[in-house]
């Protein structure tokens, strides 16, 4: 039996929303078995009651995190530490931390050292320099509906159009340099090399312009052009220009 990635999901409740956990879980499910739930916060604060209904129902733990002195966050270094125990404990293979706190970019950056990736969730609000940092980071908003349920597919944002997409300088670059460095001399890259170079690189995900997949990106995009050799499901892609 093929053996399935084990993945740590840390969830810092005082910085993120209940409301897309059901879409962190979908995500999450792509890469492997959330084995490890666990959701740090002061559970005698009303300021949980969103968490305290989602922790049953998806097989959560509930980690106690008491406010010894106002204006400290006795939260995040509860979960630093619970983290570097997984981490050494070698139980898990992967971790997904929830957050919008740029504190944790640290963290991340020493899992990474490990050998391990880290799948990043957090609002809108996330610093860029732990959205970065991540292995994959999305947008909890891109997870949820508009009156705050589970989105539909994991993609709760409209798609972006073609113009919106040529227009994002950043993905364009992204994607041009994915597809020539991964390309044979005639100009055709292996989409499948392409996605891990991106992966390699780069904290994107295509959930965050609505997309469920690369490749539906990649063709609502319109900047390349596909091929299936072979008959087969390999799919190569071309820059059209």
């Amino acid at each position: 039996m093929e053996t399935s990635t084990r993945i740590a999901l840390l969830i810092d409740c005082d910085n993120v929303s209940a409301s897309s956990i059901e879409g962190v879980l979908e995500e999450l499910a792509k890469y492997g078995a959330v084995n490890v739930r666990h959701a740090h916060g002061n559970w005698k604060s009303s300021h949980l009651t969103g968490w305290s209904e989602k922790l049953l129902a998806h097989a959560i733990r509930p980690l106690q995190q008491f406010a010894y002195t106002t204006g400290k966050n006795a939260t995040d270094s509860a979960m630093i530490i619970d983290a570097m125990d997984l981490l050494y404990s070698k139980t898990v293979d992967a971790f997904a931390l929830m957050t919008s706190d740029c504190d944790f970019t640290p963290l991340v950056m020493r899992i990474l050292e490990s050998g391990m990736p880290v799948y990043g969730f957090g609002e809108k609000k996330t610093p860029s320099a732990f959205v970065q940092a991540c292995s994959q980071f999305i947008f909890t908003e891109h997870l949820q509906t508009e009156d705050g349920g589970q989105a539909e597919n994991s993609c709760a944002i409209s798609k972006r159009s073609r113009n919106e997409l040529r227009g994002d300088t950043e993905l364009v670059r992204l994607l041009r340099t994915s597809v020539e460095q991964t390309s044979d001399d005639d100009g055709w890259a292996h989409l499948g090399k392409v996605g891990q170079y991106i992966a390699n690189n780069s904290s994107f995900s295509p959930v965050n312009y609505g997309y469920r997949k690369l490749s539906d990106l990649i063709r609502a995009s319109e900047l390349f052009t596909f091929e299936t050799r072979n008959g087969s499901a390999a799919i190569y892609i071309k820059e059209a220009r």
